[in-house]
């Protein structure tokens, strides 16, 4: 696996790009990174109109709790499907980023009515990110070597199960996580988290180009571009989880 993403396993491009070759490659139906970016945008745009959904709702006074919860559960549901089924991704990403936008919607409510102005910053803090990670790879600042890759999957499966294993205790003893709070040891691990999630950007960009390169199946791109929403908004909450600890201490 070349990146944290399950959807950017390098098997999973390499098995498209067989089959392909054997069944469409006449028709030229291949995947580019051109019709990745384009298809990202459409899950963006399509994730902004679920969050508006869930965030009108919070702001003018409704509980959007069940469109929130409901919005990670599907989502989570749809990844998994997508993960072992990529043929079905030209349908099930659009309906992923729907309702992973419900999820987002409501979770930023709930930290924008604690933090006034926290929202605006994370999706800042977020898009910044992007750009400096694509300027980085794109001009070959930054290289993907299987070094880096080891090191930065290595972490993100660290951070996976220590997320995984906190949870889980939390039902059986009376136990806080070292994350919780808004302690300097919290606020540290949050910006570790935070540049973990950007290094999987890199490890992401590659793939998409490997799979390009490799001549995958057109559907491919909305596989790449769900893949990428994941990675996205992992890195969002995690602005927002930073940014609500700096604000609890002012």
């Amino acid at each position: 696996m070349n990146s944290k993403n399950p959807f950017f396993k390098t098997n999973t491009f390499n098995n498209s790009s067989v089959v392909h070759d054997a069944v469409v490659i006449e028709d030229n139906q291949t995947m580019t990174v051109a019709g990745t970016i384009n298809k990202s945008f459409i899950l963006l745009l399509l994730l902004v109109a679920g969050a508006f959904a869930t965030w009108n709702m919070a702001i003018s006074g409704g509980n959007p709790i069940f469109l929130t919860i409901g919005g990670a559960i599907v989502g989570l549901i749809l990844v998994l499907i997508t993960t072992f089924k990529p043929q079905l991704s030209t349908y099930l990403s659009p309906a992923y980023a729907v309702a992973e936008g419900l999820f987002i919607g409501g979770l930023s409510a709930i930290f924008e009515i604690s933090y006034p102005g926290i929202v605006m910053q994370a999706v800042g803090g977020t898009f910044v990110t992007f750009l400096v990670c694509f300027a980085l790879y794109k001009y070959n600042i930054v290289q993907v070597t299987e070094k880096f890759k080891s090191v930065v999957i290595a972490a993100t499966v660290a951070i996976g199960l220590y997320y995984l294993l906190s949870w889980v205790l939390t039902f059986f003893i009376h136990y806080q996580p070292v994350h919780y709070g808004n302690s300097l040891m919290s606020i540290g691990i949050s910006v570790f988290v935070i540049i973990i999630a950007a290094l999987n950007l890199f490890l992401d960009f590659d793939q998409i180009e490997k799979g390009a390169a490799q001549k995958a199946p057109k559907y491919m791109e909305w596989y790449g571009a769900m893949g990428l929403m994941i990675t996205l908004v992992w890195l969002y909450v995690e602005f927002l989880r930073l940014l609500s600890k700096l604000s609890s201490r002012k």
